[in-house]
């Protein structure tokens, strides 16, 4: 009887008497592992990078009117100011939110959008007018400093990159032409990339004070927000319930939206995670084309190795060893590709997160690199189940005919 580990000789001895025939097949199985793995962790990537951006306003409530729908932005309602049209969070409102707070910080917040010049070129960027002493409560400065009062503005990280703003550029607010009113203000600060975030959005915005805001544009009292920094997270509950109460007595026609970060969280990193495996799927179905190419190696190997076949069952090797052969053929060509698969879905992986998501630091997380060794189950996976048909195949040759065969 022969043993068992001859039969992985054999099959290693297959692979290398076919070396080009194997690797071709092998290459299915690379590319399928680094379509997967590459998804997947481009996926995982996202994920952690958006929670972890929403969760650092986590403890922050923010307050806006209810308006039944989408809410517009600008000043005024027009290109350069005036009366607001829209509706807003009143002094009264804002003092029964402060009584709910309790010794929680409030800050109200104006906003609108308008057109903005610098130099030569033109566009439009949100304006937020808030009390100078708590813009640090919400924002991080990355060069320069914080709000001095008078004129002084702080702009956020995109609008500095898209208009080449830095510390000392002067901005011009309002429509140029005509005689219609324009006002300026000068970059103090620069404040540090946002991106996703439940708080202030102020990545294309530019943070004046609020008395600068109301002096140009009006509506003192009429606040577009009110944000409650919460010191305890338990609280955080309390306090929501406790504000609709207040607010919102008509359950009919509420006063104001109430939104709470660590409600989309969830629902958040569940869409994100519905769409990394539906992708990751898409991924995986280019091991079929890989399935189909080494099915037919195998094939192709136990038509070539008939005589062979008849040699082993004659000295006694049962069918089951025979199948092993070339199960093991396929395991064998299954580690190879799975293994190159998985060196290079590293380096593709990594340049597909700096693409897609902007920065990599996530990626060595074990939540992103799991999908390395998953990629690799599911590739030798697919190589093992294309194989068991030829080796079944093998198995049953009668010895007697495979022996007679050239």
């Amino acid at each position: 009887m022969i043993g068992g580990d001859i039969f992985v000789s054999l099959a290693a001895r297959s692979v290398r008497r076919h070396l080009l025939r194997s690797l071709l097949a092998a290459l299915g199985i690379v590319i399928g592992v680094i379509a997967i793995t590459t998804l997947g962790i481009m996926g995982a990537n996202l994920t952690l990078s958006v929670t972890a951006q929403l969760s650092r306003s986590a403890n922050v409530i923010t307050i806006t009117p209810y308006t039944g729908g989408g809410r517009g932005f600008g000043p005024g309602g027009g290109d350069s100011g005036g009366s607001s049209t829209n509706l807003n969070i009143t002094q009264s409102q804002l003092q029964e939110i402060t009584q709910v707070a309790g010794a929680n910080q409030v800050i109200p917040l104006y906003s609108g959008s308008d057109r903005i010049t610098v130099g030569s070129r033109e566009g439009r960027a949100s304006i937020i007018g808030v009390k100078p002493d708590t813009v640090s409560d919400l924002l991080t400065v990355q060069e320069g400093t914080f709000l001095k009062g008078g004129d002084s503005a702080l702009v956020g990280a995109t609008l500095a990159e898209d208009f080449a703003l830095k510390v000392g550029s002067r901005i011009k607010l309002g429509d140029t032409s005509g005689n219609a009113t324009s006002r300026m203000v000068r970059v103090v600060g620069i404040l540090q990339q946002q991106g996703a975030s439940f708080s202030i959005n102020a990545d294309r915005g530019i943070i004046v004070t609020d008395k600068w805001y109301t002096a140009a544009y009006g509506g003192e009292g009429q606040y577009s927000q009110v944000q409650i920094i919460v010191d305890n997270l338990n609280q955080m509950g309390a306090i929501i319930n406790n504000t609709d109460r207040k607010l919102n007595r008509n359950e009919k026609l509420p006063a104001v939206r109430i939104s709470n970060p660590s409600q989309f969280l969830s629902t958040i990193t569940t869409t994100l995670g519905s769409i990394t495996s539906f992708i990751t799927m898409l991924g995986a179905i280019s091991l079929v084309v890989a399935a189909v190419s080494i099915f037919n190696v195998m094939v192709m190997s136990v038509s070539e190795r008939v005589r062979e076949i008849g040699i082993l069952r004659s000295i006694g090797t049962r069918k089951s060893e025979i199948r092993k052969m070339f199960l093991y053929e396929a395991v064998i060509i299954g580690f190879i590709g799975a293994g190159i698969g998985a060196l290079l879905s590293i380096i593709s992986g990594y340049l597909t997160v700096l693409a897609i998501v902007g920065n990599a630091t996530y990626f060595f997380t074990p939540a992103s690199m799991i999908f390395i060794p998953q990629g690799m189950v599911i590739g030798i996976a697919t190589c093992v189940l294309s194989g068991v048909y030829p080796a079944w195949r093998a198995a049953d040759l009668d010895p007697i005919e495979a022996l007679r065969a050239e």
